[in-house]
């Protein structure tokens, strides 16, 4: 397998609309490589441009400029596409047909054999927890559930290769979990994976690196543990049992209350923490819990996208 599962140089896409025929840059001078077997973050605010880039990968849109790459191979080599999965954002089934009936069709696109294709979806189902609905039709179906065998359709034929884009989209919390120990189980295969989305608790959970796009440029690329980090930035520590006075005098910076009665203080360092959980003990207040607060991705990448917003406005 290549080093380089996706290649991406100078990609363009630019939109004319209108009477006069205005242009509209969707995707500006693209520059972006993703590693064989590591799961990518594609990430941005609504119109950044994630959805146009990956049409494009997937030759559905045609780029105005640049050149991509897909397993060492250029977009116009068809032969490719065997070896790739797709999910986009706004899927459309032929809702007629049963989920293994579905599942069938894909796999013929795909070239596959029946046999293969049989192995395949007896395999699928289970994992996306959807083996009863096998001879139910798509018409059937929840949001949730076609999102489900949408991913299964997506894994059909084994790729090497994995773009999904939203592919939590419509689940409930234990879909969204399903999806999640799908993607990591693609990882420990050593798939590559591109996963575009807005659940930054997922990208964050699942992802070796983050490409932030915004207004159609790259804005940044780097691994999850150097966005976030691990520097502490507040210790939240909750305690019960002390009176006011008491709380008055270990937090003199302020308090509050929660609705069940438990006192939190919030202080800036482990060690400041460990010395207010020795001074609690020792007023006789009871430790109900020392949480240290880091940065997330979500709040990283709000903070990111409001600077971007804050200098184009700036913008003569």
């Amino acid at each position: 397998m290549t080093e380089l599962a996706i290649e991406i140089r100078g990609l363009r896409k630019v939109y004319r609309s209108g009477f006069l025929r205005r242009a509209y840059v969707a995707l500006n001078d693209l520059d972006l490589d993703v590693r064989s077997g590591e799961v990518l973050g594609y990430i941005g605010p609504n119109g950044a441009g994630k959805t146009t880039t990956i049409k494009m990968l997937m030759g559905l849109n045609l780029p105005t400029a640049g050149t991509v790459k897909l397993l060492g191979r250029p977009l116009s080599d068809r032969t490719v596409r065997r070896r790739i999965g797709f999910l986009p954002e706004r899927p459309y089934f032929y809702d007629y047909l049963t989920a293994q009936e579905f599942l069938h069709f894909y796999g013929t696109l795909h070239g596959m054999a029946k046999a293969d294709r049989q192995r395949r979806i007896d395999e699928l189902l289970p994992l996306v927890h959807m083996e009863r609905a096998r001879h139910v039709q798509l018409r059937k179906f929840s949001k949730g559930m076609l999102q489900r065998v949408g991913v299964a359709q997506a894994l059909i034929n084994d790729p090497d290769l994995v773009v999904l884009d939203e592919p939590s989209s419509g689940l409930d919390p234990m879909g969204r979990m399903l999806i999640r120990d799908i993607i990591l189980g693609l990882k420990e295969r050593g798939t590559t994976v591109m996963l575009a989305s807005h659940i930054l608790s997922d990208v964050e959970e699942i992802c070796d690196r983050v490409a932030i796009v915004a207004g159609g440029e790259l804005r940044q690329v780097a691994s999850v543990s150097d966005l976030v980090g691990h520097k502490v930035q507040s210790v939240e520590v909750r305690v019960t049992g002390l009176d006011d006075d008491t709380v008055a005098k270990l937090a003199p910076q302020g308090h509050r209350v929660t609705p069940q009665g438990r006192t939190v203080i919030e202080v800036e360092t482990i060690d400041l923490a460990n010395m207010l959980a020795r001074d609690v003990l020792a007023a006789g207040g009871r430790l109900i819990s020392v949480v240290p607060r880091r940065e997330s991705l979500e709040q990283l990448f709000v903070d990111e996208i409001e600077a971007i917003e804050r200098v184009d406005r700036e913008k003569p």
